[in-house]
């Protein structure tokens, strides 16, 4: 508790919630103006030896962006040297990105093109791999840098692993699991109607039981009475 005059003990929780106040709305400007690079949900991307593969990336700021530029990079690990594949720059989103000479060109580069950027929020960079060779897995990195945002940089990595051919899925032991599992719950569910039935069943044949019971009751008392009737009468 702090110790001063009466001032000074006014002051300090204002100054407090006033740090506390500017401190959220930096978190705030920091999360709503930051440059975001993605490659969608899944960055590991299997592609059969021969075919065309995308490789995805798009970019998005809150605030907006110009004079952009980007670059897609191949790696085939995190130790080896990365190799320039594009590299470009965007003026803004009404333009379309300009690509920049690449020097040391290979058998890569003629096999590449980025594809137009569709109408939504996001500016779409995704890159068009064609005739997929098993050379060409590795890794696959996006890089944005947002002159708006005072040079701000973000990147995205794609995984991509090339096959000869894709594997068929063996679903026998999955449909034999299926198929017991199923034939138990049916079996619990015959056994449940034929308990339901039984005890309606039997619930019928005791109901009636005793309404015969009761009836047989009724005319026997009634015969009973009759007789004590007769006898209470006098001869004449």
């Amino acid at each position: 508790m702090p110790v001063g005059p009466p001032w000074e003990r006014e002051l300090f929780p204002c100054i407090r919630q006033s740090w506390l106040i500017v401190t959220l709305a930096a978190l705030l400007v920091h999360t709503c103006f930051s440059l975001e690079v993605s490659v969608g949900k899944n960055p590991h991307i299997k592609a059969r030896n021969g075919t065309d593969i995308n490789l995805p990336c798009i970019f998005s700021t809150c605030i907006g962006f110009e004079d952009v530029t980007f670059r897609w990079e191949y790696t085939f690990n995190q130790t080896s040297k990365p190799e320039v594949l594009y590299h470009g720059k965007l003026k803004n989103k009404k333009s379309l990105p300009k690509p920049e000479h690449i020097p040391n060109k290979n058998y890569r580069h003629d096999r590449i093109t980025l594809l137009p950027s569709n109408n939504t929020k996001d500016y779409n960079l995704t890159l068009l791999l064609r005739d997929v060779e098993f050379d060409d897995a590795g890794r696959y990195t996006c890089i944005v840098t947002n002159k708006k945002e005072k040079d701000t940089t973000s990147n995205a990595t794609v995984f991509l692993t090339v096959v000869d051919k894709f594997e068929v899925v063996d679903n026998t032991l999955t449909l034999i699991i299926v198929g017991v599992v199923g034939g138990v719950i049916g079996l619990l569910i015959l056994i449940l109607i034929i308990k339901k039935t039984v005890s309606f069943i039997i619930k019928k044949k005791c109901d009636k039981k005793k309404d015969c019971l009761v009836s047989s009751s009724v005319n026997d008392n009634t015969d009973n009475a009759s007789k004590q009737e007769a006898k209470a009468k006098p001869k004449a």
